[in-house]
């Protein structure tokens, strides 16, 4: 079918043969070999995004948990004598 799309190539390597065949085991009712890749690249996109987002909330609860961990370990004008020692 004509596209103005970039076409993409892949070889059946042994990886790819034994992902392909995996895929078939986990869905037998998808027929062919080019729509189980499709497949596949659809659950490793939504995989990675859904990775982000478990990886983004990991980070966000690790703020809360120290939040304010330390408070009052720094004098209130810490930060001003830091910088009377740097060069202008």
């Amino acid at each position: 079918m004509p596209t103005a799309r970039p076409r993409l190539t892949i070889t059946e390597t042994d990886d790819v043969a034994r992902a392909l065949d995996d895929a078939a085991a986990r869905w037998p009712d998808v027929p062919s070999r080019q729509q189980l890749l499709l497949k596949l690249l659809a659950q490793g996109h939504e995989a990675l995004r859904s990775g982000r987002a478990e990886d983004a909330e990991r980070r966000r609860q690790a703020i809360r948990r120290t939040s304010g961990a330390l408070t009052g370990a720094y004098a209130p004008d810490h930060l001003s004598a830091l910088r009377e020692d740097w060069p202008a």
